[in-house]
């Protein structure tokens, strides 16, 4: 077995987000990790190993790459040229990535901003996730974010009507297209933008997917922009993951009767993140001087 057949196969074993798992492979290389789990040389309690390397005995190889064919995408690999560079900035980098859509778009992930926000938005949010994707289409900054309902889809929607490049970061598979309701919203991201996925293409969206997700869209980008979040929302996890690898991390102030603000209110509050109301105060935070 050569070192990117080790790496596929660790990549469909392995669930995203291990900081020990990556540490593993960034230290030994994936053929070393391979073998010592196929020899039981972890401890088999700690971190799952016994379940991987039993899902590593199940591998097929040449099922996989058929696999990943049917679903119109393209594995991603850290060797490879076009590999996002600014993941190397987490504390757990994914093994690999599975993409669909425009490739040579993934050169312009290096000037783009994140948006993202709570699943139940109301007017206003949409609005402004909406109109600030379209000014950041317009100054040529590609868009990123989750493709989830509201907040999202919204940014999504923002970025294709300015006939820019907008990037989802899906929890699921590529073939599962989650959440269902945004199917189209898929094919339209794809024929224009890039959709990728952490999973290989079956694997279904479970909860704790939505929270490792959120560190990819939070370092894929220069910072990332909060519109409307309730006190407690997973957009805020994504918050903290940019703060953690010291990207810029900017809120949209909204109505202080309003709980769909609480979360944004409460990131400046806690000087989490800087207030912004335009374009111009989010490029100015993320544009070098």
């Amino acid at each position: 077995m050569k070192e990117p057949s080790a790496r596929l196969a660790l990549f469909s074993a392995i669930e995203g987000g291990s900081q020990f798992w990556s540490n593993e492979i960034s230290e030994h290389g994936c053929l070393m990790v391979y073998s010592k789990l196929i020899n039981r040389q972890y401890k088999a309690k700690e971190l799952s190993a016994e379940r991987i390397a039993e899902r590593l005995e199940s591998f097929d190889e040449s099922r996989a790459l058929e696999e990943i064919a049917k679903s119109d995408g393209f594995l991603l690999m850290p060797e490879y040229e076009d590999w996002p560079n600014r993941l190397a900035d987490l504390a757990a980098p994914p093994i690999a990535l599975i993409a669909t859509g425009v490739r040579e778009h993934l050169e312009v992930l290096a000037d783009s901003i994140s948006i993202v926000g709570t699943r139940n938005p109301t007017p206003y949010g949409i609005r402004v996730a909406s109109e600030m994707a379209t000014a950041c289409a317009d100054r040529e900054w590609a868009v990123v974010s989750g493709g989830a309902y509201g907040i999202d889809s919204a940014a999504h929607k923002g970025a294709l009507a300015g006939e820019g490049v907008t990037v989802a970061v899906l929890a699921s598979g590529l073939l599962q297209n989650y959440p269902a309701g945004n199917a189209r919203l898929f094919q339209e991201i794809k024929e224009s933008g890039l959709l990728l996925s952490e999973v290989m293409p079956n694997v279904s969206a479970v909860p704790h997917r939505f929270l490792t997700r959120n560190r990819l869209i939070a370092a894929l980008s220069r910072g990332t922009v909060v519109v409307e979040a309730a006190f407690r929302s997973g957009s805020l996890r994504t918050a903290r993951d940019a703060a953690e690898i010291f990207r810029p991390v900017m809120a949209i102030p909204g109505a202080i009767t309003s709980p769909a603000s609480e979360g944004c209110h409460r990131l400046i509050n806690e000087r989490c993140a800087e207030l912004v109301t335009s374009i111009s105060d989010i490029l100015e935070l993320v544009t070098p001087l």
